[in-house]
Parts: structure tokens; sequence; C-alpha cells
């Protein structure tokens, strides 16, 4: 075979083992895989590598929605030593993801959702300083997540719906995080503190299904650049601090079944870009004019809590049973101020 450039020539091997291990291939992608032409080959990208303009490689795969069946992604992706972006998901792809991405140079972006991963977390990424974007959502990762990764240079880390077992650490540095998905995994412990300083740029925040507890923090309301937040179906309790009336681009609020009680913060409904509130299944017990407005609007949703007078509410021997043992939160002061000048 005569190939265009000898980085061609070098991963045909590795392309060429991989399509031997593919079991299962309904599109017939593979059928593709031929020749010296890598190039034209479906599924793969080239262009010229950084440090070398006229030279051409394998500078992307997408495998995106192929459905392609393999065992092991090890000596396939590692093997490309010119890839900047590799996308696969919706396939079959067993094992873990491979350890030796850590010497892929020009790696910045690995999408491995919707597979049969598993594993530890890849933490080979930590040592990789321009890695982007990270996506294993839906496989069958296991463990703790580091904490070093939410102060790294990612901007996407998606990493929902699997069976991490893991705790949001306290740092005290700025994550680079755009968008946080950790929805449907085993997290407990409380949100940190710090959050409003890790998570200072995210503008979407997914924690929802988890097992979080304790109180939400006051510095929550410093999240000045998040549009969503949904902690629903979590152990969160303790009212709700006024200082969420900050939060100016808000637009989807979810903490539907926690253990919040007191009152909704009246500020909180007059945000502006407000579309969806939702604060059902808790144990609240006062909302303000601003908050039933909002009710009447269908962007407030208040159903099974304590609220006299709302329909649709819990029990009251239900509501009382709650308070009986109502838990308290530290603090409880702090949860008054508001840490931002309130435009309206």
């Amino acid at each position: 075979l005569i190939f265009a450039d000898r980085r061609l020539a070098a991963v045909y091997p590795a392309i060429q083992k991989f399509k031997s291990l593919v079991s299962s291939d309904p599109r017939n992608v593979t059928v593709s895989w031929v020749g010296a032409d890598v190039c034209r080959y479906r599924g793969f990208y080239c262009d010229s590598p950084p440090d070398n303009s006229s030279a051409v490689a394998v500078a992307s795969v997408d495998f995106n929605g192929f459905h392609l069946t393999a065992p092991t992604l090890a000596g396939f992706i590692d093997q490309l030593p010119d890839i900047a972006i590799f996308h696969a998901n919706s396939n079959f792809f067993s094992g873990g993801v491979p350890v030796g991405i850590a010497r892929l140079p020009y790696l910045y972006e690995l999408d491995l959702s919707n597979n049969l991963l598993s594993g530890d977390f890849p933490a080979e990424i930590l040592a990789m300083g321009g890695f982007s974007l990270l996506d294993i959502r839906f496989n069958f990762f296991t463990g703790a997540v580091p904490p070093a990764i939410f102060a790294g240079n990612l901007n996407f880390l998606f990493i929902n719906n699997n069976d991490f077992i893991t705790t949001l650490p306290e740092i005290s540095v700025s994550a680079h995080l755009l968008f946080l998905t950790l929805a449907n995994n085993r997290l407990f412990g409380p949100i940190p503190a710090s959050i409003g300083v890790i998570f200072s740029g995210v503008s979407e925040i997914l924690l929802q299904n988890n097992s979080l507890t304790g109180c939400l923090p006051y510095q929550l309301g410093l999240l000045k650049e998040v549009v969503v937040i949904d902690a629903a179906e979590n152990q969160l309790t303790g009212p709700l601090p006024t200082s969420i009336a900050c939060l100016e681009k808000v637009e989807i609020l979810n903490l539907a079944g926690n253990r919040l009680y007191g009152s909704v913060p009246d500020l909180l409904c007059r945000l502006s870009k407000l579309t969806n509130l939702s604060l059902s299944d808790n144990y609240f017990t006062v909302a303000g004019d601003s908050c039933m407005g909002l009710i009447r609007s269908g962007v407030l949703d208040l159903t099974n809590n304590c609220i006299p007078g709302l329909p649709f509410q819990r029990p009251p021997m239900e509501c009382a049973a709650f308070f009986a043992g109502q838990p308290s939160c530290p603090n409880q002061y702090i949860f008054s101020k508001i840490p931002c000048r309130i435009p309206f």
C-alpha cells in the first residue's frame, strides 16, 4: 500500500486491528476501512497536525450513532498520535478508557457517552493540559471522582448516569467549567460552601437524583452565570437562602423532591428570567404574593408542600410529623443576607 503520508501509514495497523475486533456493524461502516486512503474511511477525518503544516494525519474520529460493538478501545484511541477529537457516543464499546490517552498531545475532546464502558474514572486526563471536554454519560463507571478534576482545565464535564460514589469537594480555586452534569449517580454529602468560587462561571449544574444532604449554602447566590440548576430528588434540607435571589440569569431552578422547608423568598419569585421553578414535594409553609403569581402563570410548582390554603398539599399529619423532627442548619442567620444589589 502507498500512503499519502507516513503518519497515515503509522495508524493503519491500529485501525485494521480494531476493525478485526468489531463484532457487530449494522450500518456497514467498516466496509470502507480498506486500502491506503485512510482519510476516506467512514468516520475518520484528516488534517495537518500542529507540528507540521505540510503533513496529513488522522485528526478526528466521529463514530456517533454507528452502533458498533467491540470489546475494548485500548490499542485504538491511544494509537492515534495526532488525534484531537474522538466522538463515539451511542455504540456498544466495552472495557475502560485507555490509559494511553494521556500520551496524546492534541486530544482535547473525548465523547464516549452511551456505551457499555466500565471501571474507574479516567484520571489520566488530569495530566492532559489542553483537555476541554469529557463526556462519559450513560455508562457503568464506578468509584470516586478525583477532586482535582473540578479545578482543572475542563470546560465541559458530563458524567451523569453512571455509578460514581463521591462528594462535591471544597476547593478554593475557580474552575473553568461551563457545564457540570453529575445527575443520576451516588453523590453524597453537602453542597460545599465554596460552590460560589468553584463554579463561578458555570451556566448549567445538574445534580438531580443523587443522595446529597445538608442545607443549601448561602454561597449558592454567588453563581452569577448560572442559567440552569437542577438538584431535585436528593435529601437536601433547611430553608432557601435569600441569596438565591441574586441568580439574575437563572431560567430553570428545580429543587423538587427534597426536605426543604420555611418560606419561599418572594425575591426569588421576582427574578425576571425564570421560566420553570419547581419546589414540589418539599415542606414549605409560606409563599408570598409574587410566588402566587408564578403559580397562576404555571411557572412555579408548589404541590405537595405544607402551605395552608393551597390545593394539592401534604396531609396536615404528615407535615406535623416532619416539623416535630425538623433538622436545623448551622449559621441560619446568614440565610436572610443578600450578597448582591437586587435590581428591583
